[in-house]
């Protein structure tokens, strides 16, 4: 049995010693790259990314709307949406498109942004997308209609990805003003 200090702060060093030459390191390699993330859809015949931090909720269906007179076509109608009225504005015809045409695939995107309570109406919704933050760009080349509300751009794999502003939507004169 050990009694002297010093012989058991010396097996305690020895000990530390063996484990740091024999035990395995920690991988010493970290990926600091940061992230943005975005639901990707479609509307106009073009593909969108709106940062997921810009959409609370994503409806698989289209819901109940009742028809608001002296709207402008766009706007569809409001819904009740867990209590709270929404308008659902389709917004492929809001850019200048047809109507959308309702199908298994169309999707309403809430947005609750900077006091715009709204619905989205889109033709589909293809998932979330993550991407690097330092593949952040300048607008990318979209139709006139859509560029006023394109913030930038990802370039990932070759492609780019648009990002749509939900802020420069609801800062929109055209779309804030929805009376004929």
């Amino acid at each position: 049995m050990m009694t002297d200090a010093g012989e058991l702060l010396a097996l305690l060093r020895n000990i530390e010693r063996r484990s740091r030459e024999e035990g395995a390191g920690l991988p010493q390699h970290r990926d600091l790259t940061r992230y943005w993330e975005g639901v990707v859809f479609h509307t106009s015949g073009i593909r969108l990314v709106v940062a997921l931090g810009e959409v609370s909720e994503i409806l698989s269906h289209v819901p109940v709307m009742a028809r608001v007179p002296g709207a402008k076509p766009w706007v569809k109608g409001v819904a009740n949406i867990r209590g709270n009225l929404l308008p659902i504005v389709d917004l492929q015809e809001f850019l200048g498109g047809r109507p959308i045409i309702l199908g298994r695939r169309s999707r309403v995107l809430i947005i609750n942004r900077e006091g715009l309570n709204a619905g989205l109406l889109v033709a589909n919704v293809m998932g979330m997308r993550h991407f690097p933050e330092h593949g952040w760009g300048e607008c990318a080349p979209v139709s006139e209609s859509v560029r006023p509300f394109v913030a930038g751009r990802f370039a990932q794999d070759g492609e780019d990805w648009p990002v749509f502003s939900i802020q420069r939507l609801a800062s929109d004169a055209g779309f804030q003003v929805a009376a004929k």
